[in-house]
C-alpha cells in the first residue's frame, strides 16, 4: 500500500507538471488546491529538492519547480524515494536486495520466482507512468466524465 507521503508527493509532483516552464509556485497553492497538509507538504518539497527532482526559489516570486521535464519523471523514482523497495520481499528488490533468512536456495525458491515476476511488471508500469502521462490520463477521464 501507498504511503500517504508517497501519495501526497505524486499529487504535489502532478501539479508542478502543470506548471511546468511557468515558474515557482507557492508550497501554500498547492496545498489549498490539491487539498494537502502544508506543513507535510513541506517536507515532501524539500526530500524532493533534494533528489535533484525540484528546486525551489526564494523571495516574491518564489516557490517550488520541476527542474526535470515531465515526460523524464516516472512513479518508481518517486516511490522509492518515499516508500523505499517496490518489491513485496527483500530478495527480489533492486535497489535493497537482502537474502531472506529462512531460504535454503534462491535459485530454487518457487515463491522468490513469483514474487520477482509480481516486481517486474510493477516496475514496468511504474516506469513507463510519468507525470506527463498522468496528465494525460486525467485529461482523457475527465473527457469520458
Amino acid at each position: 500500500m501507498l504511503s500517504k507521503k508517497s501519495r501526497y508527493a505524486i499529487i504535489a509532483m502532478v501539479y508542478l507538471a502543470k506548471q511546468f516552464g511557468k515558474g515557482p509556485v507557492l508550497i501554500g497553492q498547492i496545498a489549498e488546491e490539491e487539498k494537502l497538509p502544508k506543513k507535510f507538504l513541506e517536507g515532501i518539497l524539500f526530500e524532493l529538492k533534494n533528489a535533484g527532482i525540484v528546486n525551489s526559489q526564494r523571495g516574491k516570486n518564489g516557490g517550488y519547480y520541476l527542474i526535470k521535464n515531465p515526460d523524464e519523471v516516472h512513479l518508481a523514482k518517486i516511490l522509492r524515494l518515499f516508500d523505499g523497495p517496490i518489491a513485496l520481499i527483500p530478495c527480489v528488490t533492486y535497489q535493497y536486495y537482502e537474502p531472506c533468512p529462512e531460504c535454503k536456495d534462491e535459485d530454487t525458491c518457487a515463491i522468490r520466482k513469483v514474487f520477482k515476476e509480481i516486481r517486474d511488471v510493477t516496475v514496468e508500469i511504474l516506469k513507463k507512468t510519468t507525470l506527463a502521462e498522468l496528465i494525460r490520463i486525467e485529461k482523457e477521464l475527465m473527457i469520458k466524465k
